[in-house]
C-alpha cells in the first residue's frame, strides 16, 4: 500500500487566499474529536534538514488552537518544543486541548503527532482584547532607524510564500572587532500577496509564525562565520537536490527553498575569486583555518511573545533583528525582536537549538542526539 501524505484529498489551491493561507490550511477531523485536525496540504522537508520546515507545525498548531478560542481572544504567547523530525511523506494530525478559558485569559495546548507519537508540542495563552483597562503601564524597545525596502509592490503569483531583504553585510565579512553577542542580523520579512478577509487576522498571526522559524538557530552559526552546510559535497548535494523538488511540495514553497539555498550559495560564492562552485574552490571557503566546521544544528525550542498582536500584519513589511547572547554546551540561544513599519514592537521570539561542530573524533553514543 502506497503512503499518503495528507489524509484527505487535498482540493484545489484557494486563489482568493495568499499563497501562505493555503500553505497552512487545515483540514477538521470530525470522527476523531472536535479539537483535532490535519494538514490539508503536503509540507515541505527542506534537503539537508532532519525533518519538514519547523515554522509549518508552529503555525500550523497556532492555526488549530485559534479555532477553539473565542473571536476577541488573541495569542500573546506560544511556548513550542521540537520532539521528533516530522516526515514529510506521512499526514500530520493536530489534537488541541482546551485547558481553562476564562474572561481575560485562555490557555490552550497542541500536540502534532505522526504514528501516533508527539513530534511537537506547544502550551499557547490567549488574551480578550481591551481587557487590560484603560489605565496601563506601558514602555517599548524602539526599533532600529532602518526604512522599509523601497520595492514595496508584492504580486500575489510571486514564487515564494514570503519574501525578505537583508540588511547587513554577508555575515560571512562580519568586522571581527565588534563581539559576537553584540552583533546583530537585520531584515525586512513580509509575506507575499495579501491576506484574505477570509483568514482575519488570525491568518497573519499564524503566517508570522511560519516566517519567525527562518533564519534563526543558522544565526549562531552565522555570528561565528561558519557557514550552515558542513562541507562542499553537503552543499553541492543540496543545492542538486533542490533542482529536483519533491513532487509532493507546492510549488510555492519549492521555489522559495531553492532561493534559499541560492541564497547560500551566493554568499559563499562572493567570497571566492572566480564564483565558479567546485569541490575544491569550496573547501577553502567552508572549511576555516581553524577547522571549525558545524556537524549539528537543529531547533530544540521556540517561543514567540505576541506584545500587539492586533498590530502584526504579515502582509506588511516587518523589521527583525536577531541576535545571539550566548552559545556553549553544544547548544545556541537566539533572540529576535521584531517591528512593524510604524515602529511597534510586535513581538519577540527566542529559540535554543543544538549547535554542535564536527569533532576529530565520533562522539560517545550517549552524547549523540
Amino acid at each position: 500500500m502506497s503512503k499518503r501524505v495528507t489524509i484527505f484529498e487535498p482540493p484545489p489551491l484557494d486563489n482568493s487566499k495568499a499563497a501562505i493561507e493555503n500553505v497552512l490550511d487545515l483540514t477538521p477531523i470530525s470522527d476523531i474529536g472536535p479539537d483535532v485536525f490535519t494538514n490539508t496540504r503536503p509540507l515541505w522537508h527542506p534537503p539537508g534538514a532532519r525533518g519538514i520546515y519547523g515554522g509549518a507545525v508552529i503555525a500550523q498548531c497556532l492555526s488549530a488552537a485559534q479555532r477553539t478560542v473565542p473571536d476577541n481572544f488573541f495569542v500573546h504567547s506560544m511556548h513550542c518544543y521540537f520532539v521528533l523530525a516530522g516526515d514529510s511523506e506521512i499526514p500530520i494530525v493536530y489534537h488541541v486541548e482546551r485547558v481553562r478559558t476564562g474572561r481575560s485569559f485562555a490557555t490552550r495546548t497542541v500536540q502534532a503527532r505522526q504514528r501516533g507519537r508527539p513530534i511537537f508540542t506547544t502550551t499557547l495563552s490567549f488574551n480578550a482584547a481591551n481587557s487590560g483597562g484603560k489605565k496601563r503601564l506601558e514602555h517599548d524597545s524602539k526599533m532600529p532607524d532602518t526604512p522599509p525596502p523601497k520595492n514595496i509592490s508584492n504580486p500575489p503569483e510571486a514564487k515564494s510564500p514570503f519574501e525578505s531583504q537583508r540588511l547587513d553585510d554577508s555575515p560571512y565579512l562580519t568586522s571581527d572587532e565588534v563581539n559576537i553577542e553584540d552583533r546583530k542580523f537585520r531584515q525586512w520579512i513580509r509575506i507575499r500577496g495579501k491576506i484574505s478577509e477570509q483568514g482575519g487576522h488570525q491568518a497573519h498571526l499564524s503566517a508570522f509564525a511560519y516566517m519567525s522559524d527562518s533564519y534563526f538557530i543558522g544565526t549562531v552559526a552565522r555570528l561565528h562565520k561558519i557557514p550552515r552546510f558542513s562541507s562542499p559535497t553537503a552543499l553541492l548535494r543540496a543545492l542538486k537536490a533542490l533542482k529536483n523538488p519533491s513532487d509532493v511540495d507546492s510549488e510555492a514553497l519549492s521555489r522559495y527553498f531553492e532561493e534559499l539555498a541560492e541564497e547560500e550559495a551566493a554568499e559563499i560564492r562572493a567570497s571566492s575569486l572566480n564564483g565558479t562552485l567546485t569541490t575544491n574552490k569550496l573547501s577553502s571557503i567552508i572549511k576555516r583555518k581553524d577547522n571549525r566546521e558545524i556537524g549539528m544544528m537543529v531547533s530544540l525550542d521556540h517561543t514567540i511573545y505576541f506584545h500587539n498582536p492586533q498590530a502584526l500584519k504579515a502582509d506588511d513589511w516587518l523589521l527583525a533583528s536577531i541576535d545571539s547572547p550566548w552559545a556553549g554546551e553544544g547548544r545556541g540561544l537566539v533572540t529576535q525582536k521584531v517591528w512593524n513599519r510604524d515602529g511597534v514592537h510586535v513581538a519577540t521570539c527566542v529559540q535554543e537549538g543544538v549547535v554542535r561542530l564536527m569533532q576529530d573524533e565520533d562522539p560517545a553514543p550517549e552524547a549523540k542526539l
